[in-house]
């Protein structure tokens, strides 16, 4: 069977920008987060509780940033790369074509 290979770039391109959107919004969450403190709530039961939930968010959250962060320069060097090959096709064809 055979298949053509097609790129949206300009949907790359979209999608690498809202991946490094989420990692600010992360990034401002976990920032917001550090200021809250455990003995700020109540009760010590309570105070000890959002203390555990504070280091699981972090250690969650920093591995979730890496995740996107990884996916997001994946995303975004794959976008630059079309975009170059698209630019060398049009110039390639324009060469051809006594255009250039």
């Amino acid at each position: 069977m055979d298949r053509d290979l097609q790129v949206d770039t300009d949907q790359l391109g979209r999608f690498s920008r809202a991946l490094g959107r989420s990692l600010t919004s992360l990034a401002e969450a976990r920032q917001a987060l550090e200021h809250v403190r455990a003995d700020q709530v109540g009760t010590r039961e309570l105070d000890e509780a959002c203390d555990g939930f504070q280091r699981r968010w972090t250690y969650g959250a920093e591995q979730l940033g890496a995740r996107i962060q990884a996916v997001h320069d994946g995303v975004k060097l794959s976008h630059e790369g079309y975009a170059q090959i698209s630019k060398a096709i049009e110039s390639a064809f324009r060469a051809v074509d006594g255009r250039a």
